[in-house]
């Protein structure tokens, strides 16, 4: 570390600085009219730096502290706004429209008191937001979006090579992202089918101004989540310049072009490619990822009242085995853990991308939105006995795909009583594919998957949600509801079992205390991989009694602001789940799956599990002001399912005490530094069927050890801990920003014990025969660890 300090102070007195000041123009407009606003007073947030528009609603402000910055406008009759952050160099000067909204009480004077926290009837608690300089300076994130909302109350993860996303005890196939209001199925590389979780995140952080997080009370427009609904808003490309930001970092490199297409158009484009293989070859681990991944962001303003938005999003993941892994290797357990893994892991291919389009038009009195988007999935999997590619020794040759064709449609309009409603419609149709051989064992014995599975859906949805305010706006009350349906079964194809009440409650105790409160019930549809199973006679098994999963949410909360940029928050949460599809052979409930690579929900089940999950979060959080940031937040959660008996037991989730504390300053000569220390309970494991195990037919097909599920989590990992830090330091040349950073993830190595692997014996000739029992091996037990330092380097040139 004292080396690369030491290399930046050099670097910098090489290349000498540029002159510390930049320049930030746009326009204001109101955001129902879409007129502009001449003489709104805007300010470059936390300084004294300001202006006036002009009479055509214009404004430029000069001498801006080169960076990120925000932007404060405010004006008589409106709410005074606080923009998202943009980043100002010497050769990028942003352009930004700033929208704001008519105020619903009569002022008498300009109020320039503004929060930096997003605020909504809709959402008034379970609601978190990050900004750009939020997601690029996080320690340990990598510029990982996903990463970085660990940091926020009631999110596990998994330590390791993992990306999951575990909202307050709920399974990693229970949230749903958008992308500008188009959903994303996919959002990871190596993506987990049946759930979401990954390596590495797809949405590049390049693209990225905001991310709102909910982790209840959600908007009745975004339907089809169960833990969290994760919304991404990408920047807008610069109307006057084309600029161009290069990334260099230690697992890909990427470029990303911005600028106009015409007079009222822009566009952003990026593409990365990754050289992990070489990495993890360097490092010595059994398997070699590459991800390559592509992102276009289109916005035009086709006229004063109406908008066209293009989004397009695509991937393409290629793994392989790593079968020179133990060549030249000498410690004997090391040896021993990469045959476990080079005999058990697929080599996987994927590829997805998702496509989309938004028109927003806006009349004198509402708001008309049209959503058109589609989206696919491939995912390949194969996995031969020892490796050795022949017939006779296939275990799995899986291809599935996952197509989606999708229109939303919504309408936000303000009636002559102040109340806000945002009614609407989606409909999607779906086809599913599936070409299956698999063999599998568990305590039952040695079974084969053998199908070809086509099936087509429709799928359909009604929503609408009214809020206002009461009592002086002290008051607020939001009431939603969604149907869903899918012509699968009967059940289902009906949206009113499927009806999803909602109803948020706010109110505004003294100046700096809110209390809120909100009650929900959601539906989730099962994965593609659970409705389009089919056994080895062609049924579509799961048919017959199959529903939606259902999620009541009861949630209260106290929320104290001392000031605009900090706020501390108390919340209480309860989660009761019914109908979750349960394993017919394992007799577990799918709600404990997802933690690990492959495909969650081929196989047969019954809507039969019942779970719960509750505790409590407490959050303090500090916005950037000053150079000051930082966000701490615990979370007490227990995640329980029903086993086969009826009796609730921990669930895979249930990691029971999580706490994050994030921390940054901006120091002078535009260096910064930041840490973010995580402690993640253990979570609940199942301990190994060593009697099936053994056996060779089933180690054979499984080159694992098979789970006891009559012992469904009896076991416990231990309390992870882990310290992450990052440095950046940037330069503001006359053409070109560049910031060099130093991000260590888990800077103290800490080590954290998984379950262990069972491996036979072996000899010269091979797996060794118990010589009591002919028909099994010998096993032993061989420790399994992760969490090693990750010293990252990387370079951003912005020109």
């Amino acid at each position: 570390m004292k080396k690369i300090v030491i290399f930046l102070a050099l670097f910098q007195a090489f290349i000498g600085l540029a002159q510390n000041e930049g320049k930030i123009s746009g326009k204001i407009i109101d955001s129902k009219t879409r007129e502009t606003l001449p003489f709104v007073n805007v300010l470059v947030y936390g300084t004294t730096i300001g202006a006036v528009s002009d009479e055509n609603g214009n404004f430029i402000l000069n001498n801006i502290p080169l960076g990120y910055n925000k932007i404060q406008a405010s004006f008589i009759g409106y709410e005074t706004l606080i923009s998202d952050e943009y980043l100002v160099t010497k050769d990028n000067s942003p352009y930004i429209t700033i929208e704001l909204v008519e105020s619903s009480t009569q002022l008498n004077e300009v109020q320039i008191k503004a929060a930096l926290f997003k605020e909504s009837v809709v959402s008034p608690l379970s609601l978190q937001s990050l900004g750009i300089a939020e997601i690029e300076k996080n320690p340990g994130g990598d510029r990982d979006v996903l990463k970085v909302i660990q940091s926020f109350p009631g999110v596990a993860s998994n330590p390791g090579f993992r990306n999951d996303i575990i909202i307050r005890g709920g399974a990693t196939s229970e949230n749903k992202f958008y992308l500008d209001g188009i959903e994303v199925p996919v959002i990871n590389h190596f993506q987990t089918q049946g759930a979401t979780g990954g390596p590495v995140g797809i949405m590049n952080a390049d693209l990225i101004r905001k991310v709102d997080f909910y982790s209840s009370a959600f908007p009745a427009n975004r339907g089809n989540a169960l833990s969290s609904v994760i919304e991404f808003t990408q920047k807008r490309g610069n109307p006057n310049s084309l600029n161009t930001r290069a990334t260099l970092g230690t697992s890909d490199a990427g470029i990303t072009l911005d600028g106009p297409l015409g007079k009222n158009t822009t566009f952003i484009f990026s593409a990365r490619q990754s050289y992990l293989q070489f990495l993890f070859k360097l490092i010595k681990l059994p398997f070699l990822p590459t991800y390559n991944d592509f992102q276009l962001n289109v916005k035009s303003q086709l006229s004063k009242n109406s908008e066209l938005s293009i989004v397009a999003l695509g991937a393409i993941d290629n793994f392989e085995i790593n079968k020179e892994v133990n060549d030249g290797e000498t410690d004997v357990e090391t040896i021993k853990r990469n045959k476990v893994i080079l005999n058990s892991v697929p080599v996987n291919n994927q590829w997805n991308y998702t496509v989309g389009a938004s028109y927003k038009y806006f009349a004198p009195n509402a708001t008309h939105l049209f959503v058109l988007s589609r989206n696919e999935w491939e995912n390949r999997a194969v996995k031969y006995f020892l490796n050795e590619e022949t017939p006779d020794n296939l275990l799995l040759n899986f291809t599935s795909r996952e197509i989606e064709n999708k229109l939303r449609y919504e309408n936000n309009f303000e009636s002559n009583n102040n109340m806000d409603f945002n009614l609407g419609f989606n409909l999607e149709t779906a086809t599913y594919t599936n070409n299956n051989f698999q063999k599998k064992a568990n305590s039952d014995g040695v079974f084969i998957n053998d199908f070809n599975a086509v099936i087509d859906f429709v799928k359909y949805g009604v929503f609408g949600q009214v809020s206002k305010k009461y009592l002086n706006e002290k008051l607020g009350v939001s009431f939603g509801f969604r149907m869903d349906g899918i012509d699968y079964n009967s059940t289902m194809s009906n949206p009113l079992n499927q009806f999803s009440p909602r109803i948020s409650l706010s109110y505004q105790l003294a100046e700096n205390w809110m209390l809120s409160s909100s009650v929900g019930r959601y539906y989730q549809l099962p994965s593609y991989t659970v409705l389009g199973y089919q056994n080895n006679l062609g049924e579509f098994e799961n048919k017959n009694g199959l529903k939606y999963i259902q999620s009541d949410h009861y949630v209260g909360g106290l929320t104290f602001k001392p000031d605009t940029s900090a706020k501390v928050t108390f919340e209480g949460f309860y989660k009761g789940y019914e109908d979750y599809p349960f394993s017919l052979r394992n007799q577990i409930s799918l709600a404990n799956l997802g933690a690990d690579f492959g495909v969650v929900g081929n196989e047969a089940v019954s809507s039969t599990s019942e779970g719960r999950a509750y505790g409590f979060e407490l959050l303090a959080q500090k916005k950037s002001y000053s150079g000051l940031y930082g966000i701490a937040s615990y979370t007490f959660v227990r995640s329980e399912f029903k086993d086969v008996q009826g009796n609730y037991v921990p669930s895979t989730w249930d990691n029971k005490h999580l706490l994050t504390i994030t921390a940054g300053k901006k120091l002078n000569r535009n260096w910064e530094v930041g840490t973010k220390f995580r402690l993640v309970g253990g979570r609940p494991y199942t301990p190994y069927d060593l009697e099936a195990s053994s056996l060779k037919e089933n180690y054979d097909v499984r080159n694992g050890g098979i789970l006891d599920y009559t012992k469904l989590n009896e076991k416990r990992l231990d309390t992870y801990t882990q310290l992450d830090v990052r440095v950046d330091k940037t330069w503001f040349l006359k053409k070109a920003a560049i910031n060099l950073y130093v991000d260590v993830q888990n800077i103290y190595a800490s080590s954290s014990k998984q379950q262990p692997f069972l491996l036979p014996l072996e000899n010269e000739s091979g797996r060794i025969t118990d010589p009591n029992d002919s028909s099994r091996y010998l096993l032993e037990e061989i420790e399994s660890t992760t969490g090693r330092a990750l010293p990252r380097l990387g370079v951003i040139v912005d020109f």
